[in-house]
C-alpha cells in the first residue's frame, strides 16, 4: 500500500470554494490561504441551518502501537457522506514538535486523511505561530515591565508566566534569562512549554467569540505583586495588542478530506498536558453547517473525553449525541500483557485480558450519560478469531460494535460504522451530560472525583508546593474553575508502564498551574513535563524535499 503522503499526493484536490459550497458557506466569507485552504469568517456561526448532531470519537488507553483515532474520525465522516448524510469533521491542528519528533503527522492516515496534509502538518494557516507570538509577546512585555519598575513598589514578587515554542526541546524546560549585565534585563529563572500547552492555546480553543477571547486574555494571571495581589494582562495594559495578534488565528480553518468532504481544523492543545480538544468556534461552525459533526478528543477517554465533557462541553453548552470508542487488537494486547514485539501474532488470551481496559472506558463514558459504540480499527494482521472475541464481548455488554477499515478503503471501509452510529443515535441517543463534579466543589474534591471515578485511584494527594497554590486559589475565588489533569497518556495511573485496568493506586499532584484566562486549574501528576523531548531517532531524520515533493511526513 502507498504511504500516507503518496496517497495524499495522488488525490486531485478541489478548490476550497467548492468545498465551502457543499456546506453553504459563501465565497465572500472565505479568506483564502492558497487554492485549497481558507479561514472562515466568524459570521458563519450565525448560519440559519438547524445545528446538527455532535459525535465524539475517543479511544482506549493510548499505546505505542497506536490507535488511529483521527483516521476513524475522518473515515466516519466519509462513510456517513457515502450513505447520504451531511457530515463534517472538526479536528485539532498538528503540532510541529510531534511531527518532527516521535509521533509524525496528525492528519489521519491512508485513505482517510485531511488535505493538503503537507500544509496541515507544517505551517498550515499560521495559527500555531500566532499563538506562539502572542504568548511570547506577553512574556517580553512582562519582562520589560519588571525591568522598568525594578526600583519601585510596582514590581512583582513572583512571576508565573513562562515562554512557549512549538518544538520538542528538553534543554529549554528550565532556563535563566537576563544574563550579561543589567543592560540585558534582570536575571531570573524561567522556562519553555510547548505551544500546545500554552494558556493562549487553551483560551483560543475555549473562547466563544472575539469578545470572549479579549476578556480571557485580560484575565491571564502573570504573577503576584509585592503586596501579594494577582497581576494580570489587564494590569499590564496590553490585552488589546495581544488580541490583535490573534485576529486571524481565531477564525476556524476549512480544508477537505480525501473524498472532498469539508473539514474544520482549528486549535491544537494536547490532552496529556492540556484539555485536548479543537476549538469551540470550529465545532459550533461545523454543527451549523452539517447534520452530523464528528470531533475527537486526544489520547484515551480518561484524558481527552473526560476533559471534552467536563471542560469543553460545560463551557460551550454542547451535548454529544453519541460517543465512539476506538479500539485495536494491538492496543488490547498491550493492555493484556503481550510484549510489544509480539502484537502481530494471534493471542486470544492477551486480547481477552486487554478487554478490561476497554470495559473501564465504556463504564466511564456511560457515567457521563453517553451512549457508546465501539469502532474496531482493523489492521492487516488481525485475525477473525480475535475480532470475533471483541465483537461478542461488546454485544454481551450491550454495546454496538463495528469494524472500521477506512485506512485502506476510505469511506467504503467505514460504512458499517456509519450505519451503526446513525441507527444508534436514532434509537438510543445519549442522555443529558452528567458531569463528574459540580463547579461549586473545591479543587481537591474535583481532583478526587476524577481520580476515583475515572482513573480508579484509591486517593489523590497534593504536594506542599501544590498546597500553597490551592491556598491562593481559595483566597482569590478561582476554585469555581474546572480542573484539567496533566498526566501520562499510557495508563489510568501516573505510571506510564502500568497498562491494562489498574486500580487502587495513589496519586500525587506535583504542581498546580492556575489558568485564570482559560478558566481552568491544571493539576500536574507524576513525571509529566510540559515541554517534550526528542527520541533517539526523531522523525525529522526522515523528512526531506526530493524531486519536488516533501517526503517523510506520515
Amino acid at each position: 500500500m502507498k504511504t500516507d503522503i503518496e496517497i495524499a499526493r495522488s488525490i486531485a484536490l478541489e478548490p476550497i470554494e467548492k468545498i465551502a459550497a457543499k456546506v453553504a458557506i459563501p465565497t465572500d466569507h472565505l479568506e483564502h490561504y492558497g487554492k485549497y485552504l481558507a479561514k472562515v469568517d466568524l459570521s458563519e456561526l450565525q448560519a440559519g441551518h438547524k445545528p446538527g448532531k455532535l459525535i465524539l470519537v475517543t479511544a482506549i488507553t493510548a499505546t505505542k502501537a497506536g490507535i488511529g483515532k483521527t483516521t476513524v474520525s475522518i473515515g466516519l465522516a466519509l462513510g456517513m457522506n457515502r450513505l447520504g448524510h451531511k457530515a463534517v469533521v472538526a479536528l485539532r491542528e498538528p503540532s510541529l514538535g510531534p511531527c518532527f519528533g516521535m509521533k509524525g503527522g496528525a492528519a489521519g492516515g491512508g485513505y482517510a486523511q485531511v488535505l493538503p496534509m503537507e500544509k496541515i502538518n507544517l505551517h498550515f494557516t499560521g495559527d500555531f505561530h500566532a499563538i506562539t507570538s502572542a504568548h511570547n509577546m506577553i512574556t517580553a512585555l512582562l519582562d520589560n515591565y519588571i525591568y522598568q519598575n525594578r526600583n519601585t513598589d510596582k514590581g512583582l514578587s513572583e512571576v508565573l508566566w513562562k515562554r512557549v515554542l512549538d518544538v520538542n526541546d528538553r534543554s529549554l524546560r528550565s532556563i535563566v534569562t537576563g544574563l550579561g549585565g543589567q543592560v540585558n534585563g534582570i536575571p531570573a529563572e524561567s522556562g519553555f512549554d510547548i505551544t500546545p500547552a500554552s494558556e493562549i492555546m487553551a483560551i483560543l480553543c475555549l473562547s466563544t467569540s472575539l469578545e470572549d477571547l479579549r476578556r480571557r486574555i485580560e484575565n491571564i494571571l502573570l504573577g503576584y505583586t509585592k503586596q501579594g495581589e494577582p497581576f494580570t494582562v489587564r494590569d499590564l495594559g496590553v490585552a488589546g495588542a495581544i488580541t490583535v495578534l490573534l485576529l486571524d488565528a481565531i477564525k476556524p480553518n476549512l480544508a477537505q478530506t480525501t473524498e472532498h468532504t469539508p473539514a474544520f481544523i482549528h486549535g491544537g492543545p494536547f490532552a496529556n498536558i492540556a484539555h485536548g480538544c479543537n476549538s469551540i468556534l470550529a465545532t459550533r461552525m461545523a454543527l451549523a453547517h452539517s447534520d452530523y459533526t464528528i470531533t475527537e478528543a486526544g489520547f484515551g477517554a480518561d484524558l481527552g473525553a473526560e476533559k471534552f465533557y467536563n471542560i469543553k462541553c460545560r463551557t460551550a453548552g454542547l451535548q454529544p449525541a453519541l460517543t465512539v470508542l476506538v479500539a485495536t487488537l494491538g492496543g488490547l494486547k498491550m493492555h493484556g500483557g503481550v510484549n510489544e514485539k509480539d502484537l502481530k501474532t494471534q493471542n486470544i488470551e492477551g486480547v481477552r485480558h486487554g478487554l478490561a481496559n476497554l470495559d473501564r472506558h465504556i463504564e466511564n463514558l456511560k457515567s457521563f450519560g453517553q451512549t457508546v459504540v465501539v469502532a474496531f480499527n482493523r489492521f492487516a494482521t488481525d485475525t477473525e478469531e480475535e475480532i470475533t472475541l471483541v465483537r461478542e464481548h461488546c454485544h454481551a455488554a450491550g454495546v454496538g460494535f463495528a469494524v472500521n477499515t477506512a485506512f485502506g478503503e476510505g469511506g467504503a471501509g467505514a460504512e458499517e460504522l456509519a450505519r451503526l452510529v446513525v441507527e444508534t443515535i436514532e434509537q438510543k441517543p445519549s442522555q443529558p451530560l452528567q458531569f463528574t463534579y459540580p463547579l461549586t466543589a473545591s479543587i481537591e474534591e474535583k481532583a478526587t472525583a476524577i481520580a476515583q471515578r475515572i482513573y480508579g485511584a484509591r486517593s489523590i494527594h497534593f504536594s506542599a508546593k501544590a498546597q500553597r497554590q490551592l491556598e491562593r486559589i481559595d483566597r482569590h475565588g478561582w476554585s469555581k474553575f474546572p480542573v484539567c489533569i496533566a498526566k501520562t497518556q499510557y495508563s489510568f495511573s501516573d505510571d506510564p508502564t502500568a497498562y491494562g485496568s489498574v486500580r487502587d493506586f495513589d496519586l500525587e499532584v506535583r504542581d498546580v498551574v492556575i489558568n485564570t484566562g482559560a478558566e481552568m486549574i491544571v493539576l500536574v501528576l507524576g513525571a509529566l513535563v510540559r515541554m517534550p523531548g526528542l527520541p533517539r531517532v526523531p522523525q525529522a531524520e526522515k523528512i526531506d524535499f526530493i524531486d519536488g515533493h516533501i517526503e517523510g511526513l506520515s
